[in-house]
This record gives structure tokens, sequence and C-alpha cells, in this order.
């Protein structure tokens, strides 16, 4: 389903863009949801009645109008309502991105390692975009790609709208020059530099893994090594597709799981229960280079972190 058009009647805030919900239109008489405030109870159940009674008495949800909608309001299809998505709960991660270039166009930022690049389950506010929003005042900013939370490095925004689709279209197309860096056990026995293809499918066992199956390869990455200290070592990776988890699931495959990985090649920790900061992902987001589709520039970005080595195996 098209996602609707932005309502420019609808601020942001606090760096969060708003949500919206439609109304359905019910059949003359139904009495499903008397007000609006049963509706938002039944349709949206992950946040309670009386918080909802709260958001309409404090204003927090608007119509279309940009207005405010109150408790006692009658439920009317056939229109949308927004609201801002907000966590009693949320927990802090205590990193800060840096900023690495700004011009009209982009934004490049190092993300640190823990944070999400835009607001997902438990992180709204401790979320990249959030933070960069309240940060540069830029409401437009949308990620062109993303990185998982547990990775550390380069990600790279756009600025206006009006160039966002030219530069998604990059990654889509593939026509992005990526580069990893990781931290993982050293096997004197795996010939490098190799390329590894398999095809990558969900886990059905765990919503949140990935998983090699049989078939027709769907995933590439060229995999070098760069150094190597004891037991570990430090590895190149360039990824040809896009897969969900694709550089972790491809070094587990081969021995190497990366260092501070929970997810592979077993897990080690539930999506929802506490991290160890101490202990990273050692997965680094290391440059990025393509021609830019708006200003026909050569771009090419660096990452400013390093990869800490974990203690002897």
């Amino acid at each position: 389903m098209a996602r609707p058009p932005k309502n420019p009647l609808i601020p942001t805030r606090d760096g969060v863009s708003p949500s919206c919900v439609a109304l359905p239109l019910l059949p003359p008489g139904e009495p499903r949801w008397p007000t609006l405030l049963d509706f938002l109870a039944d349709r949206l159940p992950a946040v309670d009645r009386d918080a909802w009674q709260r958001r309409l008495v404090d204003g927090q949800v608007l119509d279309e109008q940009g207005q405010p909608v109150r408790t006692a309001d009658a439920y009317r299809g056939g229109g949308r309502l927004y609201y801002w998505r907000a966590l009693d709960d949320e927990p802090e991660i205590p990193f800060e991105a840096v900023v690495r270039f700004q011009d009209t166009h982009l934004l490049v930022v190092d993300k640190p390692h823990f944070l999400p690049v835009t607001p997902t389950g438990r992180f709204v506010q401790q979320s990249l975009l959030v933070r960069l929003k309240q940060a540069t005042g830029i409401d437009t900013l949308s990620p062109i790609h993303r990185i998982d939370r547990e990775t550390a490095g380069l990600v790279v925004f756009s600025v206006r709208p009006q160039d966002r689709g030219a530069y998604q279209a990059l990654f889509r197309e593939r026509t992005v020059d990526k580069v990893y860096e990781a931290v993982a056990p050293f096997d004197p026995a795996l010939a490098l530099p190799r390329r590894h293809r398999s095809r990558m499918a969900e886990d059905p066992a765990a919503f949140y893994r990935m998983t090699e199956t049989e078939g027709e390869p769907n995933s590439e990455t060229a995999i070098a090594l760069l150094e190597r200290r004891g037991a570990w070592a430090r590895y190149r990776l360039e990824p040809v597709t896009g897969k969900r988890h694709q550089l972790r699931v491809h070094m587990a495959a081969l021995g190497l799981p990366l260092a501070g990985d929970q997810f592979y090649p077993r897990v080690r920790r539930g999506p929802g229960e506490p991290e160890d900061f101490a202990d990273p992902l050692r997965l680094l987001a290391r440059s990025i280079a393509f021609t830019d589709p708006v200003t026909g520039e050569a771009r090419r970005f660096d990452s400013g972190l390093h990869l800490g080595w974990p203690s002897p195996l």
C-alpha cells in the first residue's frame, strides 16, 4: 500500500514525524466505535486506553485540519488522525553520532553502535534520525540507506525531499561502492581473499534472524584479510548485494562469527533483553562512494571510527 502524502498542516514534534491512522467508513448505524477514543483504544492497543485519553486531553492527536480532537468527539469515518509516537520507558543509548559532511543535498554521519537509524520498536527519541532532526532543525532529513542498529559507521541522509528518490535509486540499482570492516576469529586454513555467495531467507525459528538455505544464490560478499592479532583478525567486507544481516550471516557461515554478535551463529540475547555496551558488534561501515545523481560529483566518504579488539579467545 502506498504511503499517504505528508499533510503540511501536521508538524514534526521534538524531531518525530507524525504517524497517521485512517478512519474506516462504517455502515449506517454501526455502533462499533461511538467515539474517537474508542477507535484509538481498539485499533492501536499498544497504547492503552488511559494513555490515549491523556494524549487527547493534552492535544496530542490531530485531525486532517491540524485541530486537536477530544475524548468525547464522535467517530466519523473517512478521514485520518495524526499522532506522535512516544515511549514512557525508552532505554537511553549513551553514545553520540558525529557529522562527517554536510551540504545542500547530503548529510553524512558516523552512527555509533546500538543506535537505530530510524524510530522502531523500543526506540523513538533514541534514534539517529530523530536526534539529527533535533540537532540540525532540518525536518526534511531522510536516510537514503540503512545499517543495522548494532553496526557502527557511515549513514547518508538526503536533505531535500526532491532529491530523495534519486539518491535512494543508487542503492536499489547497486551503483554504490560500500566497504565494511569487521573483527572475527582468524582461520589459517581459510583461503582469502574470496567471494561468498549463498541464498538467504528469513529464519523461520526467529523473525529477527536470517539464514542460508538451498537454492540459487541471492547474496554475495567479497572478503579480504586486513590484519591479524593473535587469534583475531580484521577483515574488509564488500557487499555486492544488500540482504539483511548479510555480512554477519556470511562470516558465521565461514566459521568466522563477528566479535560481539549476539544473534549469529546462535542467539545469545533476545531482541528485548539488556545489552552489554562494553561488547558491541565489531562491524563498521567504513566507506561509501558513488556518483552524485543530483550534482554529478564523485562522492566518497570515510568513517572516522575504529573497531576495538576483543579480549583473547
